[in-house]
């Protein structure tokens, strides 16, 4: 037994890189829905809460920036 070399097992041979396009990110926070004229909040992924454009109790200068970046 002393000429036996020692076998060096590869574990990560099998693991290959995912195919395809990655994975969309998951929305978190504020988001403008141009479709419905909404605000709508995501929280992992999930809408939460929903708050039409019109009549929303939020500062002017935070609705126009929230459509200007963050609309979907």
């Amino acid at each position: 037994m002393p000429d036996e070399k020692p076998v060096q097992l590869d574990l990560f041979s099998s693991l290959t890189e995912p195919k395809g396009p990655p994975p969309a990110p998951v929305l978190n926070g504020m988001y403008y829905e141009k479709a419905t004229d909404k605000f709508v909040s995501f929280m992992l992924g999930k809408r939460h809460y929903e708050e039409p454009a019109r009549g929303c109790k939020h500062l002017k200068e935070w609705q126009e920036r929230i459509k200007r970046e963050r609309s979907i």
